[in-house]
């Protein structure tokens, strides 16, 4: 058999085989390429203002946080909506105690977390829609090392949500509708559907499958191209020849 005949026939079933991943990869890549990364990641969706400490909020002093709490780590002092707390990690889990007297706020009500979510989204003007704790079986979108937590789901465009540390208060994590398709595109993408790891085995074999398909499509294309350039030289030979016979004569 010739190398035409096998470029051809090998390259007809290798498309077949990685054809529609070929297409996905079009797709999502193209998906990916064209939506703004920052979008994606919810950073517009986060009020950027800023509450500065008072000195004047902090009647609970920190040796007298050691000695309630004395296996107490990390400790921050920070904001929670406008009161001034301590957060941190009493043995595997993450406390919040007021500043000013040292009562302890974690973990956190539904009430608390609506009202931490409203006051980290962007749009004042948008509702609240479901509320929902979380403390087991955490969604995709969610990575489990943060539960407890409180999912708020806002009535706005692209159907946001802010997840809300049950144990520290904090906005752990936003998510949207465009980042949930983007999640599944680049799952497809990279052809892991559970960790979303780019390094897996399936990927590799249709890459490689889909490199070879294009050397056999290369040499059928050079095959395609080659009886047309013939007619052209035969052309300009013909011509050429002509030019001398004329000089000839």
């Amino acid at each position: 058999m010739s190398l035409h005949r096998k470029s051809r026939k090998y390259h007809k079933w290798l498309m077949l085989f990685v054809g529609v991943q070929l297409l996905i990869w079009s797709i999502t890549g193209a998906y990916m390429v064209v939506m703004d990364i920052h979008y994606i990641h919810g950073d517009s969706l986060v009020s950027t203002k800023q509450k500065a400490i008072a000195v004047g909020d902090v009647k609970y002093s920190l040796r007298q946080l050691l000695a309630d709490h004395n296996e107490a780590v990390n400790v921050k002092l920070g904001m929670l909506l406008n009161q001034t707390v301590y957060r941190f990690n009493e043995g595997d889990h993450k406390v919040i105690v007021s500043a000013f007297d040292g009562r302890q706020l974690s973990p956190i009500d539904k009430t608390l977390a609506i009202s931490i979510a409203q006051d980290k989204y962007a749009n004042t003007n948008a509702l609240v829609g479901h509320v929902q704790l979380i403390t087991t079986n955490p969604p995709r979108e969610l990575s489990g090392r943060y539960l407890p937590a409180w999912r708020v789901d806002f009535d706005d465009f692209a159907s946001p949500s802010f997840y809300i540390s049950a144990n520290s208060g904090q906005l752990v994590t936003k998510r949207h509708s465009y980042w949930r398709i983007f999640d599944w595109m680049f799952a497809f993408h990279v052809m892991d559907y559970v960790d979303e790891a780019a390094g897996n085995k399936l990927l590799l074999v249709f890459t490689a499958l889909a490199f070879i398909a294009s050397i056999f499509g290369l040499v059928l294309t050079y095959f395609r191209l080659m009886p047309q350039q013939n007619k052209k030289n035969d052309y300009f030979d013909k011509k050429l020849n002509k030019g001398f016979t004329n000089e000839e004569t």
